[in-house]
């Protein structure tokens, strides 16, 4: 009871209840943007991105992928730069994402970093990724390491994102795609192929409720009270 939370506003309180999951379901097909961080002309990023789309299409999603080529660093342009608007069209665009990454110097590579922090997490009241779904993946031209999934997770995190549990790394990528640009037959292969159809069924769960699963007590909170500050200063003029 709320005599039990004297610091609780009750009016922005609301106790979460099954009823506002009964969404009707969409039936367009999950709509899915793929970003990767590199500009190498074998880049395996890119290899293990178009593979993931390729797998994305199978399980029957509509996808975009993001080419980073000619995208700005960030604040070395204005954000009505051709590529940046491109990219946060694509965002707003997307109900799930793919970010993979090559691991360069233990940690995601700087044109995936600029990428993401292209992307906003507001723009007035739109929200270009909070409530979208994420798979992560990395490349590395080593041992398999987990470091760039691990930061990606973190920016996921920030920007508001649902990050699926599964992720795939690939070591020694050169060894696992042909002269093709096709990733070979493996447990790599395998892991993919979880993560890609674990990202449709988080996306297709998760889609039709994200403004119910992101509204939020504070913000509720925050906006009665500008709206308050509107009204008393309306009220004294």
């Amino acid at each position: 009871m709320l005599r039990d939370l004297p610091n609780i506003d009750g009016a922005c309180l609301e106790v979460p209840t099954i009823d506002r999951l009964q969404a009707t379901p969409s039936t367009h097909p999950p709509r899915i943007l793929l970003l990767y961080g590199s500009l190498r002309e074998r880049s395996y990023s890119r290899f293990l991105t178009q593979e993931a789309e390729r797998l994305l299409k199978h399980f029957g999603a509509e996808t975009r992928v993001f080419d980073p080529q000619g995208l700005p660093l960030p604040d070395g342009a204005d954000v009505s730069h051709p590529k940046v608007q491109e990219l946060r069209e694509l965002s707003l665009w997307s109900e799930g994402q793919v970010w993979t990454s090559p691991e360069r110097h233990g940690a995601m590579s700087g044109v995936m970093k600029a990428q993401i922090d292209w992307i906003p997490l507001s723009v007035g009241a739109v929200r270009p990724t909070q409530g979208r779904t994420l798979a992560v993946m990395q490349v590395s031209g080593g041992s398999q390491s987990f470091n760039a999934v691990n930061q990606m997770r973190v920016l996921g995190r920030w920007m508001r994102m649902v990050t699926i549990p599964n992720q795939s790394s690939v070591a020694k990528a050169f060894q696992e795609f042909d002269e093709a640009g096709r990733m070979k037959p493996s447990s790599y292969y395998d892991r993919v192929v979880d993560v890609m159809e674990e990202l449709v069924k988080f996306t297709l769960l998760t889609r039709d409720v994200t403004p119910y699963l992101t509204d939020r007590y504070s913000e509720r909170k925050e906006s009665g009270e500008a709206l308050m500050r509107r009204v008393n200063l309306k009220a004294a003029t």
